[in-house]
């Protein structure tokens, strides 16, 4: 008799001590579980070897890179769904013994040893970066990480961000689209720092060269932007030159903490300082106050995550770090105005675009799922698989508060204590 997803549901529920408030479908054809909810489809008993012997975050995360684990349904519902029991049961897991010694846990090896078999793991899926050798982000490892995430084809990239070619969080009004809400959160910052003729902006981290053009070609700037990804830096360069922005615009590959021609008088940061690594933070904020004139504006869009009580436990999402942006760490809010602090800034404002990330990263899988078939072919299979995984679950954590998105402005102030911001500064003139 088929029962392989009356067995799974029925260890999952053991495991978790709450009833799934998903289906299962198994590779039997069997299925379990809450009529008219979404299915989750364990499509090959290999996935359950992963489990074995990856137990947790990783193994399931290969199991969906490799296509032994799908859903049919709504993907977000799905993951709404888990991810209460989820995160509720890795608060208490922090409390808990030790796994060898948690007769649930022995009973769940036990339970995926009958159902799945005990054969050699599986090898990882191709697009899972294998383990690191040496200090974390120095040069020349920040650069491979940057590398895997980015240098993956500028084709794949146009199809998910569209049009804009900025990845990072819009800012949003009702009705408007995707590209009219990239368009805003670059004009956004721009008038953050107050940019105007002539003025010299060093955009951090410069991407595909959208916030270099918006400041050159609406505010007459003189951009200076860096990354670490040679195809970035390619398509940036090709964009300005259709632009006739030449003149006005330098797009290098070179490490920020390479940069030595300051000082400029206003310095973008947009979603890069994910990538700098918190033992990294303060280097990053004393480069960045060295490279500004007194008076200069930092506008830092980062994403954070919640505070731990006991920061020493945070551990970095295995499925991010192995598969999405190798190394990449975040940190509390509270920290990063800290770190700025100490390096001399004085922090004028922050304005928290949480919900706007959200919708920023539904519309993404929108524009991945509208041609699938495409993005698969213009990456793999897996990275596809990657990308919908990552951007749809990452929009249910910033919809829930798990993680947020916030513009941080502050100010060179000089001695004499002038911050050069108007009195309303929130009108942004």
């Amino acid at each position: 008799m088929a029962d392989a997803a009356l067995r799974l549901t029925t260890l999952a529920e053991e495991l978790l001590g709450a009833s799934l408030p998903v289906r299962i479908r198994a590779w039997d054809g069997s299925e379990s579980g809450p009529p008219g909810a979404p299915v989750l489809v364990v499509r090959h008993r290999r996935a359950l070897r992963r489990l074995l012997w990856r137990p947790g975050e990783l193994g399931l995360a290969r199991a969906w890179v490799a296509g032994e684990i799908d859903v049919d349904g709504d993907l977000y519902e799905l993951l709404d769904l888990l991810a209460g029991i989820v995160w509720e049961r890795g608060e208490q897991g922090k409390k808990t013994v030790h796994p060898v010694r948690d007769p649930r846990l022995r009973a769940a090896v036990r339970g995926l040893l009958r159902i799945g078999g005990v054969l050699p793991p599986p090898p990882p899926p191709a697009e899972e970066v294998r383990r690191r050798a040496g200090p974390l982000h120095t040069k020349r490892r920040d650069k491979k990480a940057i590398s895997h995430h980015y240098d993956v084809g500028n084709d794949f990239y146009a199809l998910v961000l569209g049009s804009s070619m900025v990845y990072s969080c819009a800012y949003w009004e009702d009705g408007g689209s995707l590209e009219d809400a990239q368009r805003d959160k670059l004009d956004l910052i721009c008038r953050k720092l107050a940019l105007k003729e002539g003025d010299r902006l060093l955009d951090v981290g410069c991407g595909w060269g959208s916030m270099a053009i918006h400041a050159a070609r609406e505010y007459g700037a003189q951009v200076t932007g860096v990354t670490l990804s040679r195809e970035q830096a390619a398509y940036a360069r090709k964009r300005i030159a259709e632009e006739g922005l030449t003149d006005r615009i330098e797009i290098r590959v070179q490490d920020y903490r390479d940069v030595r021609d300051g000082p400029y008088d206003a310095v973008s940061s947009i979603g890069m300082a994910e990538h700098v690594g918190i033992v990294h933070y303060h280097e990053y904020a004393d480069q960045l106050f060295f490279l500004l004139r007194p008076g200069g504006r930092l506008l830092n869009h980062q994403i954070a995550r919640r505070p731990e009580r006991d920061e020493a436990a945070y551990h970095v999402d295995e499925f991010i770090d192995r598969y999405v942006f190798p190394d990449g760490e975040l940190a509390p809010l509270g920290r990063t105005i800290t770190t700025l602090e100490e390096a001399g800034f004085e922090v004028r404002d922050v304005e928290s675009i949480r919900e706007h990330y959200a919708l920023t990263l539904r519309r993404w899988v929108e524009n991945l799922e509208a041609d699938r078939r495409r993005a698969t072919r213009l990456s793999t299979p897996g990275r596809a698989r990657v990308w919908r995984l990552y951007m749809a679950a990452s929009a249910v954590s910033f919809e829930r508060n798990r993680i947020g998105v916030n513009q941080i402005l502050a100010v060179k102030t000089p001695e004499s204590g002038a911050s050069g911001l108007p009195l309303r500064a929130r009108t942004w003139n």
